[in-house]
C-alpha cells in the first residue's frame, strides 16, 4: 500500500468543469441582456480527499503546489485594514520569503470571505463566499500579465526571470470546519485536465483555469485548521523544470464537521514573488 492511500481520509465531493466546445466564462456582474452569465457546465464528482496532516512535512510548493505552515500573527482584528497593511502583510511576505527561497515578495492584494448560507460568490451586499468550483487562479496567460498589470516599468525585467504566484490562506476563526479547502496535487494533474476560462470584470478580462475530471487527481486538505495555522497555494510559476505550475482547489463540505459548525471565515491574502534568477 502506498503512503497516500493509507492516510485517514474522508469522501467529499467536488465540482468540476464538464468539457464543452465553447471557451467557459463568467460574469462578476449582471451582463448585457441576451448574454449568459455564465456558459460553464458543473460536474460533480465524490472523491476521497486525504488528511495531509500526517505528511504535510514532505509537502512543498515545487511538488505538489501546496504546503501547511504554522503562521502565528500579531494581528488581532482582520477586519481592519490599518492592521492588515501595518502588520498582516510584512508577516506574509516574510512567511513567503523563508518557504521560497525568493528574494522579493510584493503582496498586492487580500480578500476576506465569510459564509453566509444560500448565498452565491459576488452576490451584491454581501461577503464573498467559500468558491464551491474547482479552479487555479492564474494561467500560462494570466500570470505573466499581472506582473505586467502591477509592477509598471519594472515589468518586463521582471519577466524576464523566473517569479511566481502565492496565495497565503488561513482561517480567521479556527478550529475550520465548514467548507475547508481541498487541494489537488498538481503531480496528479495532466496537462489537458486544465482549461482556461473567461473571468469578466467590468473593466477588463481576466482568465483562470477550470479543471475536467480525472481519476488520476490526488485530493487533499487540512482538517480542523486553526488560525495560527496557513495554507500556501502556489497558483503560478513560470519556470518549465518539471516543478509545479498551476494547483487547482476548491471548498468542499467536509462529512466530519459537527453539526452547526461556525460558518467559515478566512483570509487569503495574494503575492507576486520574484528570484534571482
Amino acid at each position: 500500500m502506498d503512503v497516500v492511500s493509507s492516510l485517514p481520509q474522508v469522501t467529499g465531493e467536488v465540482v468540476y468543469l464538464a468539457k464543452t466546445p465553447e471557451k467557459p466564462h463568467v460574469y462578476t456582474y449582471d451582463p448585457p441582456e441576451g448574454v449568459a452569465k455564465t456558459n460553464i457546465v458543473p460536474e460533480a464528482h465524490t472523491v476521497p480527499i486525504f488528511d495531509m496532516r500526517p505528511v504535510a512535512d514532505g509537502l512543498t510548493l515545487d511538488l505538489q503546489g501546496f504546503a501547511l505552515v504554522d503562521a502565528p500573527t500579531s494581528v488581532t482584528d482582520f477586519y481592519d485594514e490599518a492592521q492588515l497593511a501595518a502588520t498582516y502583510y510584512p508577516e506574509a511576505v516574510d512567511l513567503v520569503k523563508r518557504a521560497t527561497g525568493a528574494n522579493r515578495v510584493v503582496v498586492f492584494d487580500h480578500t476576506i470571505r465569510r459564509r453566509e448560507q444560500g448565498v452565491e460568490d459576488r452576490a451584491p451586499g454581501t461577503p464573498r463566499q467559500p468558491v464551491t468550483r474547482i479552479h487555479g487562479d492564474y494561467t500560462e496567460v494570466s500570470g505573466p500579465q499581472r506582473v505586467r498589470d502591477l509592477m509598471g516599468a519594472e515589468a518586463d525585467e521582471l519577466l524576464n526571470r523566473r517569479f511566481a504566484i502565492v496565495n497565503v490562506w488561513r482561517p480567521i476563526r479556527g478550529p475550520l470546519f465548514d467548507a475547508p479547502l481541498a487541494l489537488c496535487d498538481a503531480t496528479s494533474v495532466a496537462e489537458g485536465d486544465l482549461v482556461p476560462q473567461d473571468l469578466v470584470y467590468r473593466d477588463r478580462k481576466g482568465e483562470i483555469y477550470g479543471l475536467t475530471f480525472n481519476p488520476a487527481h490526488r485530493w487533499y486538505y487540512a482538517p480542523a485548521m486553526r488560525a495560527d495555522e496557513a495554507l500556501l497555494l502556489k497558483c503560478f510559476d513560470s519556470e518549465k523544470d518539471g516543478r509545479a505550475r498551476f494547483m487547482p482547489h476548491t471548498s468542499f463540505a467536509d462529512p466530519n464537521a459537527p453539526v452547526n459548525p461556525l460558518p467559515r471565515e478566512s483570509i487569503e491574502l495574494r503575492t507576486l514573488v520574484f528570484f534571482d534568477d
